[in-house]
């Protein structure tokens, strides 16, 4: 028996050796070529560029008219407002997502299906909507009161003195809001592994504890990526309370350029602080983001500004080693 490994060479050939190969030192590097890359990057480039160059010259701007109104006391109160509508309805909008998702995750049938219907709902009518019913309840219920079910009441008020323009506001943003919430929160919490909820029932860790203890600082890692996203754009969708006639930033500049007619201008000055205003809640978010995932990267890469003082103490140190006198070897040679 034998084996056949190859076709059999014909009689006299000598056999063919194996290419020897070549000195890798002595090898020719070749960088890659990216003509496609090179070309979309000299494309962008060149826009941003016409973009800039547009900003820089182009009239219709009106940089000084910008400059007259972008730090003047009437946007800078405006700007408040609308930091003050965002806050409230953050915390309110939360605290009852939070409740609305515990809820919908619970056993009860009836907790249940309420949370699912009010989630339906909110997320069905749009916000303009519902601010505008929040601001005209008066007209459904013109007295609110507390009392007994179905039985007498024993203290009221009128609603409009109960719930201003800007509570009405504040009602409508919340209440959208916890919709959406409640959804970022349940998404958050059934990510955790339910065998670490088994194991804290069999140690007979309350239920409540579990929650605040185990399932929260863990679920946060989920929610807040999305959290953070829903309070940006919170925040610019303050805009729509316009409608009520608030001096919210947006309300402001729709007055001012009414005035003056300097639309342009006037609306690249709500650009720039609502710009501001969502890079200062995206800083918030990345070190939030941060301290919530300790638990699960021990070693979390250096933020921007640990970055920026490790490099300053990285160029001290080479100013100081450029610094330190030079001795030569033969002193060196006589001193040992």
């Amino acid at each position: 028996m034998r084996l056949i490994t190859g076709p059999a060479a014909p009689p006299g050939a000598a056999a063919e050796t194996p290419p020897v190969p070549a000195d890798p030192a002595s090898l020719k590097v070749v960088p890659a070529r990216h003509p496609a890359r090179w070309a979309a990057a000299v494309a962008v480039a060149v826009l941003l560029a016409q973009f800039g160059h547009g900003l820089a010259t182009n009239p219709v701007w009106e940089w000084g008219v910008f400059g007259d109104y972008v730090l003047s006391e009437t946007i800078v109160r405006a700007v408040w407002v609308t930091l003050q509508l965002t806050a409230y309805a953050t915390v309110l909008g939360f605290l009852l997502g939070t409740v609305i998702a515990f809820m919908r995750l619970s056993r009860s049938p009836l907790l249940s299906t309420a949370a699912w219907t009010y989630i339906w709902v909110f997320r069905s009518i749009p916000m303009i909507v519902q601010l505008v019913f929040w601001f005209n309840l008066s007209a459904l219920y013109e007295r609110l009161g507390l009392g007994i079910p179905f039985g007498p009441v024993f203290w009221s008020v009128d609603s409009d003195s109960l719930i201003g323009t800007i509570g009405a506001a504040v009602i409508g943003l919340s209440l959208h809001q916890a919709a959406y919430a409640a959804e970022i929160v349940r998404g958050g919490v059934i990510s955790v592994d339910q065998g670490q909820l088994e194991a804290a029932a069999a140690l007979g860790i309350p239920r409540l504890r579990q929650i605040r203890r185990i399932v929260l600082p863990q679920a946060m890692r989920a929610i807040l990526p999305t959290a953070g996203n829903e309070i940006i754009g919170l925040l610019k969708g303050t805009s729509v309370v316009y409608v009520m006639a608030i001096g919210e930033l947006f309300y402001q500049v729709q007055v001012v350029y009414g005035r003056n007619g300097r639309v342009i201008p006037l609306l690249l000055v709500a650009t720039a602080w609502y710009v501001v205003l969502t890079s200062v809640l995206s800083v918030v978010q990345y070190y939030v983001e941060r301290h919530f995932a300790r638990g699960a990267d021990r070693t979390p890469p250096p933020t921007p500004l640990q970055r920026v003082r490790r490099a300053v103490r990285a160029l001290r140190a080479a100013a100081a080693r450029r610094e330190e006198p030079v001795v030569p070897l033969s002193l060196l040679g006589e001193k040992r």
